[in-house]
Order: structure tokens, then sequence, then C-alpha cells
């Protein structure tokens, strides 16, 4: 079952705090992170890094550590994982688009059960928008390649200069956009901590999930409202 967490309360007030949140929550307007949210897009990801990688001679023995690439914005990522200067991680992020944006962007796949959520999400009025930190430009190929872009009201990225990539930015961007009257009908909805801070940062509630690439305790320490195991529970979540 789904959980609230992050609370500072009694073990045994903490049922009917979950029943009472989840009572007085109607969310109207639901943001939805990309990579590990909506599309499994690790392969192209992880593809993408190593040839970017491979320009500077640096060779990974370890793919599984680049699934750390999956969600953070990629300038920042470099400068962390390998300690780059802004300028390399610049260039590095050049380099990492000249294999993307030809082969990598469709070494992915829809994550199983997501296009029916989408689907009855959308028949149900609800208002749904994607946040992404993924260049805005990519995010709507992608979205048009796997024949989702006609559940999305609105669709945020970021911008191909870097000049918009924070989760807190794009989200920012798309608050803008859709003409949201209350931040409490708005909830963001993703696997990574850029994505629970983002909507810290943006006064909106989260909603983490574990079928992507973030884990439970990265997701808890970030401060998510709730956390679904699966897209089962996200859809009993997002109907409640």
């Amino acid at each position: 079952m789904f959980t609230l967490v992050n609370k500072t309360m009694d073990a045994m007030f903490y049922e009917q705090s979950l029943i009472n949140k989840m009572e007085i929550a109607m969310y109207n307007y639901l943001l939805f992170d990309l990579d590990g949210t909506l599309t499994d897009s690790g392969a192209g990801i992880i593809n993408s890094v190593l040839y970017a990688l491979k320009k500077f001679d640096i060779e990974v023995k370890d793919q599984a550590q680049l699934y750390a690439f999956i969600g953070p914005p990629l300038v920042e990522s470099f400068q962390t994982f390998y300690h780059f200067s802004p300028e390399q991680a610049f260039q590095a992020v050049c380099y990492y688009r000249e294999y993307f944006s030809e082969k990598g962007i469709f070494e992915n796949k829809v994550i199983s059960g997501i296009e029916a959520l989408l689907d009855e999400l959308n028949r149900s009025g609800k208002k749904l928008v994607v946040a992404t930190s993924k260049p805005e430009e990519y995010t709507i190929k992608i979205l048009k390649h796997f024949n989702l872009i006609s559940y999305f009201q609105f669709v945020a990225g970021a911008t191909m200069d870097e000049t918009r990539n924070s989760k807190t930015a794009v989200i920012a961007y798309a608050l803008e956009h859709i003409g949201v009257v209350s931040k409490s009908e708005v909830v963001m909805i993703g696997d990574r901590k850029h994505d629970i801070e983002g909507a810290k940062n943006n006064h909106i509630d989260s909603i983490g999930v574990l079928f992507g690439y973030g884990d439970r305790k990265e997701l808890e320490q970030a401060g998510a409202d709730y956390i679904a195991e699966n897209v089962e529970e996200l859809k009993h979540l997002l109907k409640n």
C-alpha cells in the first residue's frame, strides 16, 4: 500500500493522519516526471553518457554507476560524478546530445501500465502536465513517438542552453502556464529526489514512485508526501 512519509507524529495517530490528508487533498493538476516515471529511458541515457565520457578518454567498467545520471540535470551530474569543470560539463552535454538525438532518444520504452493510467486520469477530468529536466524538444519528440502527447495539457522541460534545467525551475515554469488557482490542487510525481525537492521549493505536494530509478530512502529523505510502490498504487492514490 502507498505510504505517507516525513511526518513527525506519534505512531498511534499515523493511520488517522493518512486518512485525513487523503480526504483533504484533491489533486486536479498532476505533474509527471518523464525518465523513470513515464518511460524507462535507462539504456538510451547510459549509452549517451558512455559516448560522452569516451570523448574525454574515460572508460566506465561498471555501467550500473551511471544510473545516477537518470533524472538530474546532466551538467550537474558530470560535475558531481566526474568532477568536470563547468566548461567541461557543458561540452560533455554537447557530446551526449550527439548520440542521444540520433539513437539514445529511442532506446526507451513506456513503463507498463502508465498509458492506461494516463488515459483513465485524462477521462476523469484531471489536468496532466509533464515536468522534466530533459530538454523540452526531446521530451515532445519522445511523447509523440510513444503516442502519449495527447494526454498532456502542457509539456514543461529544460532549455537546450541549460538556462532552465533544475526541477525547481521547470516546475515553476509549468505552474506559470497551466492556470493553477490553488497550489493545493497540484502534485508532482517522480522517481528521484530532485522531483521531490523541486515540488517542495514550489510549495506543492509530491508523490515519489519506486518503479523508477530512485529508492525509498532517497525519496523519504527528500521529503516526499507519499510514496507509491507501483503504478497500481499510484492510480489508487491519484483517484482517491
